[in-house]
């Protein structure tokens, strides 16, 4: 269970750290190819996580 919960923490700190970084340097500087990778990074972590928790609500359903 650990060896699931442990990435999902992690993909949540990778989220905000993300938003973070693309608003720092995408939006207020003005730099838009961060705030372009950082979206692109979301959309990587939001999938990733989506796909653990259905692994997760699959084997809670065994």
């Amino acid at each position: 269970m650990w060896k699931k919960v442990l990435p999902n923490v992690l993909y949540n700190i990778g989220i905000f750290l993300c938003l973070i970084t693309g608003y720092q340097y995408g939006i207020v500087q003005k730099q838009y190819g961060f705030l372009f990778g950082a979206l692109v990074m979301i959309a990587i972590f939001i999938v990733l996580k989506i796909r653990i928790l259905k692994d997760i609500k699959n084997n809670y359903k065994k």
